[in-house]
């Protein structure tokens, strides 16, 4: 039986609770999702436990690790879902009662078998994605005279492009070089790959994907198109509300973001492209799980849950529409909210090409390590860009390092 505050759920005489553990947009989802679950349980409180992102993970691993404080239903973000899915502190979906692989069809590809495992357990269900895109400012391209088409034909050509933005409007191509690496190194996996680890969880480093992602990230320093800033500090979103940063590669979400509170005065002035060179990548993704040590008298109430905000077509619009939250529901992709135009992008559909990405992204196999290899690969990167170290010398010593952690 789960810990603290789960007990609520089992003190005689309480009312029925089941405990639900997020972090920001995503509660307001469940929040939002509520007057509908009442209509169906009205005898059964969903209390909502919110933190920020990587707070929440950090309680979450305490508490599968500890069996303590061990919520209902967890929410995930991709970027963690490795970290919990090699471990055997979430649940499998896939033997009844819930038998999840029956909704597989329902759902983006990619999205249900990043919550998979190579044994065949599905220890999560997806709720939405992150369709990756480019946006960039149209004001700088024109002034610099440059098109859509010759800032996206190929890595190398973005970069160039980068060249004449800066001389003619002083803007910066991105904020970080970081950035060319890390949409790089999501380019031109292998079926079977993971972004650091292939499927007998040897590094991939030192592969040629890892090669040109650090060769084209040192030709945007070299080149001093990058501000060297990181993402969501407030120098980064300075330079999106003053035009010092001319693109910007993320999740379709970002969108939603620049105009709600990072840059709302840009309005009209951004527009959004597929990826350079015909490439696609997901940023960010959110997933529902359960605990495996968790109250076993509310599975069957939270998995209920679980599919009212993850398989419900309404619910996940409502959550579309008012978060930016991407739907991971297939059958939400035919709504006309994907053909409205989007004032922020100067009236553009954007959502129908985001639409036509996720269809495109392939799985990328998760490892318990790859936090820990992205913090080792960033780490060699910046000796690169900072110090001058050769790069094949940078990957080599992040491929040992890594090799020596793999199967810990």
């Amino acid at each position: 039986m789960s810990c603290g505050l789960a007990l609520a759920a089992a003190t005689p005489g309480a009312p029925r609770v089941l405990v639900v553990a997020a972090f920001p947009a995503v509660d307001e989802i469940v929040r939002a999702a509520l007057p509908a679950w009442k209509q169906r349980h009205p005898e059964v409180e969903v209390r909502i436990v919110s933190r920020e992102l990587n707070d929440h993970h950090t309680a979450m691993i305490t508490a599968l690790s500890t069996a303590v404080h061990l919520p209902d239903v967890m929410a995930l973000e991709i970027g963690y879902l490795g970290r919990f899915a090699q471990g055997s502190g979430l649940l499998d979906l896939s033997p009844p009662p819930y038998e999840i692989r029956r909704f597989e069809s329902r759902f983006v590809p990619y999205a249900f078998q990043q919550a998979s495992t190579p044994t065949g357990a599905v220890l999560a269900v997806p709720t939405d994605i992150g369709p990756g895109t480019l946006l960039y400012r149209q004001d700088l391209l024109s002034k610099a005279g440059l098109t859509e088409a010759e800032l996206t034909r190929s890595w190398e050509a973005y970069v160039q492009a980068g060249v004449k933005i800066k001389a003619a409007t002083g803007a910066y191509l991105l904020a970080h070089a970081r950035d060319m690496k890390d949409i790089l190194i999501r380019t031109g996996i292998q079926p079977g790959e993971g972004l650091y680890f292939d499927k007998d969880s040897q590094p991939l480093v030192t592969t040629p994907r890892f090669v040109r992602a650090f060769e084209l990230a040192r030709a945007v320093r070299r080149q001093q198109l990058d501000a060297r800033v990181t993402a969501w500090s407030s120098d980064w979103s300075e330079g999106f509300k003053r035009g010092t940063i001319a693109t910007q590669m993320s999740g379709a979400w970002l969108a939603g973001h620049l105009n709600n509170w990072l840059a709302p005065s840009t309005r009209g002035l951004w527009r959004a492209a597929q990826l350079p060179e015909g490439a696609f990548a997901a940023y960010g993704g959110t997933f529902f799980a359960m605990p495996r040590q968790g109250d076993p008298a509310n599975r069957l109430l939270a998995w209920e849950l679980m599919q009212l905000l993850a398989l419900d077509r309404q619910q996940q619009l409502a959550a579309f529409k008012a978060q930016d939250a991407f739907p991971a529901l297939l059958e939400t992709h035919d709504d006309a909210f994907f053909d409205q135009p989007l004032p922020f992008l100067g009236g553009q559909t954007a959502r129908r090409d985001w639409r036509e990405a996720a269809g495109h992204v392939k799985a990328v196999r998760v490892h318990k390590q790859d936090a820990f290899a992205r913090e080792v690969v960033d780490t060699e990167l910046d000796k690169v860009l900072e110090r001058g170290k050769d790069i094949a010398a940078a990957l080599a010593d992040a491929q040992r390092l890594l090799q020596l952690r793999a199967r810990r």
